[in-house]
Formats: structure tokens, sequence, C-alpha cells
């Protein structure tokens, strides 16, 4: 089945979260050590953003790099930073070709001075484009977001700038890295694993869950394309009954 072309244009999501799963596990098959499922993981994250370009996508947010990660063995770690510079290097000027711009998510300033540099030249760089907007969560974790978020509004309730009564879900939503972003109506987990990983999660709270056993050095834009059509064959309630969506 060709699932591009059954896709409802009026349908696709603005806004695609994925999971990257598996580049480990994927490159143990082939006897090799982790950072080679990375380097290969690369491949997947180009045909992605190809796909999601294609079909009209607004923002494709890719987990490229928790907090937790941070606990990885240093050599891994350290390979994955000198991995994210090349592949920014790498990619920044087929990016600008695609009219894909870049933003980034997370604690920016705990990664090494040499990826916030490189960041900061290819988003500028891409700051002018206008189509799809690629979003890497970097150093990133949920909770770590919302801790953050919760002190600068405590900070503005202490000098008396906001009152506590102001605080609602929107205000809420202005105070997240994900700010000015719709929230991702569909969320993608490679590898086979049922769990969030302290990804989006205020921001999932109505997110269709998508998990597919392909490795992550395996995903491609037709399992991109499969995984919208699947998202396109769910009834979205949010919390109203079938009967009140036909009504």
């Amino acid at each position: 089945m060709i699932y591009k072309d059954k896709l409802i244009k009026d349908k696709i999501p603005k806004h695609i979260a994925i999971i990257m799963d598996g580049n480990g596990r994927w490159a143990a098959q082939f006897g090799n050590e982790r950072t080679f499922g990375h380097e290969h993981g690369v491949e997947a994250v180009r045909s992605v953003v190809e796909g999601a370009g294609e079909i009209g996508v607004e923002y494709l947010t890719l987990y490229a790099f928790s907090t937790e990660n941070w606990s990885r063995p240093k050599l891994e770690v350290d390979a994955l930073m000198g991995l994210l510079v090349q592949s920014i290097s790498d990619e920044t000027d087929e990016l600008l070709k695609s009219n894909v711009r870049l933003r980034v998510i997370g604690d920016v300033k705990s990664l090494p001075q040499n990826v916030q540099e490189k960041l900061d030249w290819s988003i500028a760089k891409l700051n002018d484009c206008t189509g799809l907007t690629l979003v890497l969560a970097l150093s990133y974790s949920s909770k770590w977001e919302i801790v953050e978020a919760v002190k600068r509004i405590a900070e503005q309730v202490k000098i008396g700038q906001l009152e506590p009564s102001a605080i609602n879900y929107d205000l809420m939503d202005g105070y997240l890295n994900t700010s000015n972003m719709p929230d991702p109506e569909l969320l993608i987990r490679t590898s086979g694993e049922c769990r969030i990983s302290n990804f989006l999660l205020w921001q999932i709270a109505y997110s269709e869950l998508y998990f597919t056993p392909k490795l992550w050095p395996d995903f491609r834009k037709e399992d991109l394309f499969e995984a919208i059509y699947d998202y396109q064959n769910r009834e979205r309630r949010f919390g109203k009954t079938s009967e009140q969506l036909v009504s």
C-alpha cells in the first residue's frame, strides 16, 4: 500500500513529535558499537524531514538527546555530540534548499560550547525559511521543562507582576519551551518500546500515540506516512462521546 496517496490533505497533523529509539539495538544486529546506529540514524532523520515537508507538516519535533542521556558512557555521549555538530554542518544547506527552519528546545546551555555555536549558526542561517519547522529536543526532559516554567511563574508572582489567580493552562503554555507552537497531534515512537520517556508530557495530553517495532535507523518517510494514515483513521474525541462529535 502506498500510504502517501491515501492521506487526507486537510487532516495532516500540524505538529508531529518522534521519539527516535533503537539506534543501539540496530547497531548490535551488525555487531557494531552503539555509535554506528546513531550515525545511520541520521539517514532516517533526513528521510522523515523530507517526507514531512512533502505533505505539509508544519512542525516536526525530534527527541534527539534527553537530560537522562548525559548518564550514558562518556565515550557514547562525546560521539553523539560530535555527530550532532557534524550533522548540522552537513545538513544545513540541504535544509535551506528545502525551506526548513530550525528550532531547539531543552537545556541548551548544558551542551558543549561548540555544539551551541553550531546550533546558533544553523538557526540564524535558516531563520528566514517559511516551510517546515524542525525542532530538535536536546538535553531536554519534560519534568525539567515544567519545573523551569514553574520557577519563572513563581518569580513573577513573588515580585508582584502576576496574580496566582491568573495562572491557567494558557499561561503555563506560554512559559514552556514550545510556546508559540501547536501541541503535537501525533507522537511516534520507534523500536517497539511503549513509553513516553519524559518527552513533552504537558503537550501530549491529547496526542495520538503510535508505536512501531521498526528501529529508528530503518525508519523512512514511508513509515511516517503509514503512521499518519493510522492517525487519520482514529476518532479523536477530546473527552466527548462519539455521538457528540457526529452532532
